[in-house]
């Protein structure tokens, strides 16, 4: 049974301390909450961003032109682009710059161990429209399924200490043939869902000419020490900055201004020690948003994605910070602070569904201005499936606290799957000036209010809803 309490101007709000509510028949009994916010939470947040290590790259410079790449965006600059990355790669690494000027790619760039690709300020990458040009197919991973597909359009496997940094722009370009494709994805979704579950080998899970899964705009592939940097990015035909087995990366003082469909500013999936800092993403989808494979394939290969930290960012997208519903691999020990979430559907929105499985566990959400939004706290755990599964997703140990929040429609939206509830979840000093309708709660077990503010109404209390 859901439950659904409306608010007016009329009607107060107050839960007392440990209340229980049942399905319509009566209480239903607290359940025992463990998650608290503590210093020691924080303290883990610091020591992981200690332990973060940045790529260690050679500082010689290779610039493109050298290599006779002509910045009038007419001229195809990929193969001396590629020609200068493989130089520095011979020579033990360095810096390939584009100087001032729009260098056109007709096809993906592949980079390498101890590469910065350096797009100087006024400098603008721009992509080829054509989707032919991003073949042959690459190992990747679409929507947390692995499978031979189309080729990133800035892609980089097995590599250690890589970067791509500078005040320069990177365009997928608007009239890219990949923006189309939106409306055609559906059956080889499906497909390569059924392959995933059905364990067909990857080698055999071939997504090139004749489909129309579109690659992400930047992916790394199996990485250790990434830095991202810097520049401006628009126009990407699908995820933008795409974290896949990436063990410490950092992504700083990026410009993320793209709107086509699945435009999420930064996904991190599968991957661990994780800083993403003071960046504005204005997305087509999701801000920030944490992953770790889907189904059978992501419960398979189980990596999970932990120790992230995201502090001091501005986020505006369809939703501000998500994770899943991607989470197959599980998800633990990651830590929002000091970020603002501007205007859209949903500020929080954590995913999963019963095709799922996976844990999501010990995560902070802190010190959050927040503007408006439809939803305030979307926990949307029946996300649609499709494929039938009976693998439900656990969500816990998860606090919101010290929120000041202008207006939502719905303060807190959470569907639990009945064999596994929604549990142990603490809202603790959220201010929120202006909602609509306070709750809508199924399959919920230990949700925690600890100074609410609704406008004059205050909520202090545990609601059991199953």
């Amino acid at each position: 049974m859901t439950s659904t309490l409306f608010r007016t101007a009329a009607t107060a709000l107050t839960f007392g301390v440990a209340v229980a509510l049942g399905a319509g028949s009566g209480p239903a009994g607290a359940a025992e909450a463990s998650a608290q916010s503590t210093p020691a939470d924080w303290t883990m947040a610091g020591e992981i961003v200690g332990k973060i290590r940045p790529p260690s790259i050679p500082d010689r410079d290779y610039a493109v032109t050298a290599f006779g790449a002509s910045g009038d965006g007419k001229q195809d600059a990929r193969p001396a682009i590629l020609a200068a990355i493989e130089q520095a790669s011979r020579e033990g690494g360095g810096r390939v710059v584009l100087p001032k000027g729009v260098w056109l790619s007709k096809g993906p760039i592949h980079l390498k161990s101890r590469i910065d690709l350096h797009l100087a300020e006024g400098a603008t990458l721009l992509f080829g429209p054509d989707a032919a040009n991003y073949l042959p197919e690459v190992k990747t991973r679409w929507e947390g399924t692995e499978l031979m597909g189309y080729s990133p359009l800035i892609y980089a496997r097995d590599v250690e200490d890589v970067a791509i940094t500078g005040k320069g722009t990177i365009d997928g370009n608007a009239a890219s043939e990949f923006h189309g494709w939106k409306a055609k994805e559906k059956p080889d979704q499906l497909a390569l869902r059924q392959m995933g579950i059905s364990g067909v080998p990857v080698e055999q899970r071939r997504f090139g000419g004749g489909h129309f899964l579109r690659p992400s705009m930047i992916q790394f592939f199996g990485a250790k020490r990434v830095l991202l940097e810097d520049y401006t990015l628009k126009n990407s035909p699908f995820w933008v900055n795409h974290l896949v087995y990436t063990d410490h990366a950092i992504v700083r003082g990026l410009n993320v201004d793209s709107h086509m469909a699945n435009n999420d500013g930064i996904d991190v999936d599968s991957s661990t020690y994780v800083l993403i800092e003071k960046n504005v993403f204005r997305t087509g989808d999701d801000s920030v948003v944490v992953k770790s494979g889907r189904d059978l394939d992501g419960r398979q290969i189980g990596r999970p994605s932990e120790y992230v930290v995201v502090r001091n960012n501005d986020l505006g997208g369809e939703d501000g910070i998500a994770l899943g519903s991607e989470m197959s691999g599980d998800i633990r020990h990651v830590f929002f602070d000091d970020n603002v979430l501007r205007k859209g559907a949903s500020a929080i929105r954590f995913k999963g569904n019963l095709d799922r499985g996976g844990v999501v566990e010990h995560i902070r959400v802190r010190n959050m201005a927040v503007e408006s939004f439809d939803t305030l706290f979307w926990f949307q755990l029946n996300y649609p499936g499709e494929l039938g599964g009976n693998f439900p997703p656990v969500y816990r140990d998860i606090v919101f606290e010290n929120f000041t929040v202008e207006k939502v429609g719905t303060v807190f939206d959470a569907h639990g799957p009945e064999a596994a509830p929604l549990r142990d979840v603490l809202l603790k000093n959220v201010t929120i000036a202006a909602a609509e309708k306070p709750l809508v709660v199924e399959n919920v077990e230990g949700l925690r209010f600890e100074n609410v503010l609704i406008g004059k109404q205050r909520v202090d209390g545990t609601l059991d809803w199953r």
